[in-house]
């Protein structure tokens, strides 16, 4: 794969490098860039296959270089220091992120996927999903990325009635009556979609308030669904749960 760095920090573009040819003889580093406009130019020119993009440029951002060049056919892995909203945004398109220091293992998972997917010639529309929500801000309707095991749905998040813990994984309920099961915790989707009007009721539970017909009195308090699902409330939450439906416009 050819590929770009993209960092504003000399040391951090030298680090990546060393890293990538001691333990990713996959990547072959063709340039590398300080800046948004040197990077614009050099991926509208190289169209390399992959980037390693940071979020933070100095005076500008990697999501500015995404939405300046041309084509966005290639896969790209974010290598950042902590940055809630944009992981969030990361996150939310399920793309892939390392947190500097750079770990050797999330790296080579990383780079692994992103070859994988070169070489189905797969579009990368979790691109398109990442430049979309930025575009819209987080109070507008998004669509979420849902990675599995053979496909990447992309869902509207208002079309998600409910989700589940079922282990490790997230059990999705959607407005059409369809499952998806995905792979990872609800924790992470919580975090994700509680700007969008979700509320976590119970370590198991996250619903979409707008799905929420009423507050029953039965076991403490259970919240039923417009399609008479009961939904438990832990009695921790039961506060948390009542100030957000009532608050306006949740």
């Amino acid at each position: 794969m050819r590929a770009i760095i993209i960092d504003d920090e000399l040391a951090n573009l030298q680090n990546l490098q060393v890293l990538l040819v001691r333990h990713c003889p996959l990547v072959e580093v063709v340039a590398s860039a300080q800046t948004r406009d040197d990077a614009v130019t050099l991926i509208n020119q190289l169209q390399p296959d992959l980037l390693f993009l940071d979020i933070h440029l100095g005076d500008a951002t990697g999501f500015e270089v995404l939405q300046s060049v041309r084509h966005q056919n290639f896969e790209v892995i974010f290598v950042t220091a902590f940055d809630r909203y944009g992981i969030q945004a990361i996150k939310f398109a399920a793309l892939d992120y390392l947190l500097k220091p750079i770990d050797i293992d999330e790296l080579m998972q990383a780079v692994t996927k992103a070859d994988a997917r070169v070489k189905a010639k797969q579009t990368n529309q979790q691109l398109g999903l990442l430049l979309n929500h930025l575009q819209q801000g987080r109070s507008h309707p998004q669509k979420i990325a849902l990675p599995q095991f053979k496909e990447t749905r992309y869902v509207q998040t208002d079309q998600i009635r409910r989700c589940q813990a079922d282990n490790t994984y997230t059990l999705f309920f959607l407005a059409s009556g369809e499952q998806l099961l995905i792979s990872k915790p609800l924790k992470e989707y919580a975090e994700l979609l509680q700007p969008q009007g979700f509320i976590r009721t119970h370590q198991s539970h996250l619903i979409n308030a707008s799905f929420v017909k009423s507050w029953l009195r039965e076991d403490g308090g259970t919240l039923l669904l417009d399609n008479g699902e009961h939904i438990p409330i832990a009695k921790i939450n039961r506060e948390k749960v009542r100030a957000l439906l009532a608050k306006p416009g949740f």
